[in-house]
């Protein structure tokens, strides 16, 4: 026959019981039930307190902990979550707490994290598998104004109607968002207008990145629209990312994804009252909310305007004194040599500098930006000699 078990809560049953006996010593008693002095007493104790119930397991979270975060700053956690437009996180709450409370000892982001999820304010994500980082095209980035990136936050509808399509410039190295603006399309217009008042404000940076969506690249040569031609003329390089890798811009897609939880969800009723929305968000992204790659400071601590200022008319491209310059035809051709050589019909009554790299091997620029190369040697035979750019 099988030995019957025996449960902790029986063994302490037993154990009083014998007590109540009086047949042996307290000492002789635990060692024939295998507990320490110390625990038999401390059963025996707990019984003529509380009876049965005292002898039930208890908890052993301690009643007092001097390590509990005191209750106005679990409530200042609470309040400084909701009652921000961009809702923190527990590394921008760590920060804000700390500057209304300069002199309290601060709770760690594991302890607000679990302050928020008790409150039901924030929900654990699952981890996304991190592709591994592919080699960036762009070259470093060390001061303000050296890239300014651009996108449209997808379009989303209106209460009453109309579409809203946000167009969002911002500072690469500061994270400054220079422009939060909703258009009603994606148009070169309209565009051109918004990026006319920045350079105005802030002046000209070297360089502009992008994807490679409508305004600001084609199919032309080089990816070329008339939006980049006019950012050529005034002296900036674009830069596009490569299809399909938004990573590449990845500071930027983060913003867009703080953006649409803090200002486009719900939609506002009209195209004013989204706006209004966004330059509440604008203010607070730049003046008020801490960046932990700024060192937990605000992007308007880290931007200011670019010396290079807006010009009142376009400034001709200026080539090195080596370059072969020559005007770009209606047809987007350029006369060479007894031949034509296509460039580009977006390109029409633009000057484009050709510079020899080899025998007959040529390269072709319009402004800072090359185009592409093409060999005198090979030529499409007419009646003319032709050539194509490649890349």
């Amino acid at each position: 026959m099988p030995w019957k078990e025996v449960k902790p809560m029986d063994e302490k049953l037993l154990f009083i019981a014998d007590y109540l006996r009086d047949y042996e010593t307290i000492t002789a008693l635990c060692q024939r039930y295998g507990i320490s002095r110390k625990t038999g007493h401390k059963w025996i104790e707990r019984y003529r307190h509380d009876g049965m119930n005292g002898l039930s397991e208890q908890s052993r979270t301690p009643k007092h902990s001097p390590q509990l975060t005191p209750y106005p700053l679990q409530q200042a956690i609470l309040e400084l979550r909701t009652r921000r437009r961009i809702t923190p996180g527990p590394k921008k709450l760590q920060c804000l707490l700390a500057q209304r409370f300069p002199n309290a000892l601060i709770p760690s982001k594991t302890t607000i994290y679990n302050i928020l999820h008790r409150a039901g304010l924030i929900s654990p994500q699952s981890r996304r598998r991190r592709v591994p980082p592919s080699p960036r095209p762009f070259d470093p980035v060390r001061d303000p104004n050296t890239v300014w990136t651009t996108d449209f936050k997808g379009q989303f509808k209106l209460i009453r109607g109309g579409w809203c399509y946000p167009l969002t410039v911002m500072d690469h190295h500061s994270r400054y968002l220079l422009a939060c603006r909703g258009l009603t399309g994606t148009g070169t217009g309209d565009t051109r207008r918004v990026f006319i008042r920045l350079f105005k404000e802030y002046g000209l940076p070297q360089r502009i990145r992008s994807d490679n969506g409508v305004p600001f690249a084609t199919t032309a040569t080089a990816g070329l629209s008339r939006l980049a031609i006019w950012w050529i003329r005034l002296g900036i390089l674009p830069e596009r990312i490569t299809p399909g890798r938004p990573q590449e811009n990845g500071r930027h897609e983060r913003m867009h994804r703080t953006l649409k939880a803090a200002a486009t969800r719900p939609p506002a009723a009209t195209l004013t009252a989204q706006q209004r929305r966004f330059d509440l968000f604008r203010d607070e992204y730049n003046q008020q909310r801490p960046h932990e790659a700024l060192q937990q400071q605000t992007p308007a601590t880290w931007y200011s305007p670019s010396l290079r200022c807006y010009p009142d008319k376009l400034p001709p491209l200026v080539y090195p004194d080596y370059y072969a310059v020559r005007r770009v035809q209606p047809t987007g051709v350029v006369y060479w040599r007894g031949g034509q050589l296509y460039v580009s019909h977006l390109l029409h009554n633009e000057q484009v500098g050709l510079s020899e790299i080899a025998d007959g091997v040529f390269e072709v620029f319009f402004g800072l930006l090359r185009l592409g190369q093409f060999d005198m040697r090979h030529f499409h035979q007419g009646s003319v000699r032709y050539w194509s750019l490649h890349v």
